[in-house]
């Protein structure tokens, strides 16, 4: 044999005669060599077979309505069920309730209404103001519960809506507000946390920064369009927002 060359010949194990190594069969015994014959290339030698490769693991495909990072068999029942709170509460306002609508707001110090408070936040007196506030309650609470769950998107608008309502009644002298808008902003600002953090250490981000900016923007402006909006409720929101997003988002890199 050659070094580092093809083989010269074979020994057949059946009758130990030297034959050719591009033979089959054995042409003294007729014994089997080797069930195909080895390729040959361009030069007449045989080429060595090449290892398979594996293939790539596949990547199972999303599901309908599924985004990257989030559960897609979790429903967002709870942010469902402040939409459909705020929208009640906003045609209950508009049909007057049989003269009885003031009573779902802050009309002055709560003193021992303080359910006031908790009512207040799902009324509405103005289309554009429950659109903005509902829209984006519906929008990121959705996003935020189908990722940390039902509890996120509650205590969300506990604190940024409910509570910013608790503030302004505890800051005014005779406050006269109702909405959400606390609780929209501060759905906005938790969600948007985790790609503020990517921006401040990479300087590059996925997420549509730009687009929820807009949003919370025009979620912030809406005491201009509605004298009953409250922007004491917009810092709280803010507040809470960045709060519970920043303490999500260090449980999110610690698991």
């Amino acid at each position: 044999m050659s070094t580092g060359g093809p083989d010269l010949f074979v020994i057949c194990k059946n009758c130990g005669s030297e034959v050719s190594p591009y033979i089959t069969e054995c042409p003294y015994c007729g014994s089997r060599l080797r069930k195909r014959a080895p390729k040959l290339d361009r030069d007449q030698r045989p080429t060595e077979g090449k290892p398979r490769r594996q293939p790539p693991p596949l990547l199972s495909r999303l599901r309908p309505g599924e985004i990257p990072g989030i559960r897609p068999d979790r429903r967002p029942y709870a942010t469902i069920a402040l939409v459909i709170l705020g929208l009640v509460g906003c045609l209950l306002w508009r049909t007057g309730l049989g003269g009885q609508a003031s009573n779902l707001i802050v009309f002055g110090p709560p003193g021992d209404q303080w359910w006031r408070v908790v009512t207040a936040a799902f009324a509405y007196d103005n289309t554009g103001y429950a659109f903005i506030v509902l829209g984006s309650i519906g929008l990121f609470g959705w996003l935020l519960e189908r990722r940390h769950g039902p509890l996120v998107p509650i205590a969300l608008f506990a604190l940024g809506g409910i509570g910013g309502l608790a503030a302004t009644a505890a800051v005014d002298a005779f406050p006269v507000v109702l909405g959400a808008g606390g609780a929209a902003l501060a759905m906005i600002c938790a969600w948007a946390v985790p790609d503020l953090i990517e921006l401040s250490q990479t300087g590059e981000v996925e997420g549509d920064l730009l687009g929820t900016a807009v949003i919370a923007v025009a979620a912030a402006l809406m005491p201009l369009a509605d004298a009953h909006a409250s922007w004491v409720a917009d810092v709280v929101g803010v507040a809470a927002g960045l709060l519970i997003g920043m303490a999500l988002a260090r449980s999110a890199q610690a698991a």
